[in-house]
């Protein structure tokens, strides 16, 4: 089973406005303008067991986001505003709803805006990139910073192009499978104890904790550098999961479980996403390498619609359908 990450790391479900000004200055170009007594104020992921509000957008005072963006549009919006009106949508602007503003494109900031963001120190900043590239930056920053992670046992491999997951009992043989797919040209990512996050609602990234990176532990060898055995290209710093193989002894009784047309599939959730599972067993003499490369290419082909299990019922089928057809020659006189 997977573990997530506790609660003794909670940077996975929050980050201070200062941790994101430390991170994204140089990107952003970031200028403090007011409110920096605000600067531990928290963006954060989830608020009291719910979804917390949407983290960055544009000016919304009806469902303020976490990080309040204003732009040409916004400002000439409440430039635009007699004062009593104007010092309305300061006020909502300020009245802690918000954990920061940014004022995008270079724009000058109002000083009403700059007065009461000081005096009730909420984080007021200014950009001179344009709204849109913001918001996009600051949305791809936060999928990674604040995606829910998950810690999985098992050896995480890119095969074939795609993120694999070798998973099975301890001692069932996963890493002595991943260094001879190293071997045969593939890629490392994680042995161990990958930790995958899931960045968007329908992908999940798998990398490797960063103390355990190049290593595959392999009984009888013990630990192995992969980078400095076999360079660079042996190893990938990350990769989406899509197919998870799990590993069994034979004659364990799994076996009589398995489908012959399509052999053992099932699907396994992680972190709220179902993953297909493809079940090999393991016994002397079989060449798992091949059958994981095998089990790839299969996968693939099934991606694209293909299944060979049901191209081969079709055809018998149709042999069938042809002997049983009656015989319309004429007999020999």
């Amino acid at each position: 089973m997977g573990q997530r990450r506790g609660q003794g790391q909670p940077m996975s479900d929050w980050l201070s406005v200062r941790s994101l000004v430390e991170a994204m200055d140089e990107r952003l170009g970031l200028q403090w303008v007011a409110g920096l007594r605000g600067a531990e104020r928290r963006l954060s992921r989830h608020a009291h067991g719910e979804a917390a509000p949407s983290l960055v957008g544009h000016l919304n005072l009806i469902h303020p986001n976490q990080i309040q963006v204003l732009g040409n549009e916004e400002m000439n919006y409440l430039l635009g505003l007699r004062k009593n009106s104007q010092r309305d949508v300061v006020e909502q602007l300020t009245n802690g709803h918000a954990a920061i503003l940014i004022v995008t494109d270079g724009l000058d900031v109002p000083m009403a805006l700059q007065g009461l963001a000081e005096s009730r120190s909420v984080p007021l900043l200014r950009t001179p990139l344009p709204s849109h590239e913001l918001i996009n930056i600051l949305r791809y920053f936060f999928s990674n910073k604040l995606a829910e992670t998950i810690t999985v046992h098992g050896v995480f491999m890119e095969v074939m192009g795609i993120g694999v997951l070798l998973t099975g009992n301890s001692s069932v043989g996963k890493s002595e499978l991943a260094l001879e797919l190293v071997t045969r040209g593939h890629r490392l990512i994680a042995d161990d104890a990958p930790e995958f996050a899931r960045i968007t609602p329908d992908t999940l990234r798998g990398t490797c904790p960063p103390v355990l990176a190049d290593f595959l532990e392999v009984r009888g060898l013990g630990v192995l550098n992969i980078r400095a055995m076999y360079g660079d290209s042996a190893i990938k710093e990350s990769k989406y999961l899509k197919l998870i193989i799990r590993l069994f002894d034979l004659g364990s009784g799994e076996e009589q479980d398995l489908d012959r047309l399509h052999g053992g599939r099932q699907s396994r959730t992680i972190l709220g996403l179902e993953i297909p599972v493809i079940s090999l067993p393991v016994a002397p003499g079989r060449n798992l390498s091949v059958m994981v490369e095998a089990a790839v290419r299969n996968h693939l082909l099934r991606l694209k619609g293909y299944y060979a299990g049901e191209d081969l019922s079709r055809r018998q089928r149709e042999a069938m359908g042809q002997e049983s057809e009656p015989d319309t020659h004429p007999s020999a006189s």
